[in-house]
């Protein structure tokens, strides 16, 4: 009876889901914001003349075959790779299943608990598996579209695979032993940066002040394999990911000069080819389903400006007829009434930062009266070089309104002439006074004039003019424009 248990418990061990395996060598991971990486690795080879069969469980779920390097990094010993087998079909259910389509074997539908003794003993039926997926298994005569209990599987089964395994058959004409690099691309790792951005107010109002920024790196791995420790860098910006640029990226990493973030030695920085090279400086663990952060920026006194600006036209493009025009007085009309709010700063040394940006998400927070730091709203930023404008936008101005109305409207179709005049209105109930930059797009035809304006205007564009109006507090401000087009 104690020998049926043991057999029993032995089963139910292999039945059980695999864990993800650890990477025992250590390991090298250039990790891409692309949802791959590049890993590196030793294999120790001990060779003998002639052809020899090499096993290796160093290697990822989501390896690519075709990616694979293994060389001699001294360049001492000559080999050739003749063949190489990949075998990512780690044991699972429906891969045991599969393998004991047509044969009998135990299920375990519940357990049965002794009153007196407490022992457990499990309560088997037997099976025949007719199909693996979608299940259908013969019990006692008759067939059932689902499994009876929890399959055991002999211990004995042949074929298992618990790691995913490459195998070479590997040609060498004389005896030799080394540690060969073993570098593949895989999937299943992906990074991003997070900024946080803390202003020391948060009463708002048009103006520029300085804010404290730390940059977060996001790891996550989710290749199926646990690295205990490994060796971490990243690669920042869209590298085209094809088979002969992914296989010449690997080896080149790791070399160059490297441009130190001041605030934090520990995360250094490098130029790689048209991106940037992130590197962590120190090893690490990166569990399979693993989400790590690790700080790679923090700076004090960003000097971040903040706007506000009103486009109630936003999104009408300019004619695109071949010499005509919008003749639909309604046109551009119906457009955004929110004053949004607008924070740039520029990534230069001077603002004590003056390095390369990786895009990501960046939050604002600001200080409240009692002095506690409240959420002020996130955008994205691409990447971005040194000495480059970031601009986000964190939200619509409660307090700020805006509205436009066109007061005037002329067409002569004949005469190819438009005039249209619009009376804008600002109103700002806060404590403090604000400049609203009004963003107008002029859209009717290509050839316009201001004729008449109540207010200095700047030309961004060809076909964009904006408006800087200041508006004291809890009052409102009015500003008029005409318009002439020809065409």
């Amino acid at each position: 009876m104690h020998k049926f248990l043991a057999l029993v418990v032995t089963a139910l061990v292999l039945a059980i889901p695999q864990a993800p395996q650890e990477a025992s060598a250590p390991v090298s991971l250039t990790i891409y914001n692309q949802n791959f990486a590049v890993a590196r690795t030793s294999v120790d080879l001990a060779l003998k003349p002639g052809t020899n069969e090499v096993t290796t469980t160093e290697v990822t779920s989501q390896l690519e075959p075709d990616s694979v390097v293994l060389r001699d990094p001294t360049g001492k010993h000559i080999f050739s790779v003749v063949e190489q087998n990949y075998d990512a079909a780690i044991v699972s259910q429906e891969w045991l299943l599969q393998k004991y389509e047509g044969q009998t074997i135990d299920f375990q539908t519940n357990t049965y608990v002794d009153d007196k003794t407490h022992v457990q003993t499990p309560i088997l039926v037997q099976g025949k598996i007719l199909r693996a997926s979608p299940p259908l298994v013969e019990v006692d005569g008759k067939m059932q579209f689902q499994l009876p209990g929890t399959p055991l599987f002999p211990a004995t089964t042949n074929g298992l695979l618990l790691k995913p395994t490459l195998r070479w058959q590997i040609a060498s004409e004389h005896a030799a032993s080394f540690p060969a690099e073993l570098s593949y691309v895989t999937g299943g790792f992906t990074w991003s940066a997070t900024y946080n951005l803390v202003a020391s107010s948060g009463t708002g109002g048009s103006a520029t002040e300085p804010m404290d920024l730390v940059g977060w790196i996001t790891m996550q791995n989710n290749c199926g394999v646990d690295f205990p420790a490994a060796s971490i860098q990243l690669v920042a910006g869209n590298v085209a990911k094809i088979q002969n640029e992914a296989v010449a990226a690997i080896g080149g990493m790791g070399t160059g000069n490297g441009f130190t973030l001041k605030a934090v030695p520990a995360v250094t920085q490098q130029n790689f080819d048209d991106f940037h090279l992130y590197d962590l400086n120190r090893t690490t663990s990166l569990h399979n389903g693993e989400t790590k952060q690790v700080e790679f920026l923090t700076v004090n006194a960003v000097p971040v400006t903040r706007r506000y600006e009103f486009e109630p036209n936003a999104g009408f493009n300019i004619y695109s007829g071949a010499g005509g025009a919008y003749m639909d007085r309604t046109y551009g009309l119906v457009g955004d009434p929110r004053v949004t709010v607008v924070n740039e700063f520029t990534n230069s040394t001077a603002n004590h930062l003056g390095i390369p940006m990786p895009a990501g998400r960046l939050r604002l927070y600001r200080r409240d009266k009692s002095g506690a730091v409240q959420f002020a709203g996130e955008a994205t930023i691409s990447h971005t070089p040194r000495n480059e404008k970031i601009r986000f936008v964190t939200g619509d101005a409660f307090d700020i309104t805006g509205k436009r109305i066109q007061t005037d409207f002329h067409s002569n179709h004949a005469g190819r002439v438009i005039d249209e005049t619009f009376s804008i209105e600002l109103k700002n109930q806060k404590e403090q006074p604000v400049i609203v930059h009004v963003i107008e797009h002029l859209y009717r035809a290509a050839n316009w004039e201001i004729t008449q304006k109540s207010a200095d205007y700047a030309k961004r564009d060809s076909n964009t003019i904006e408006f800087p109006v200041q508006v004291k507090p809890e009052s409102a401000a009015t500003i008029t424009y005409t318009v002439h087009y020809t065409w």
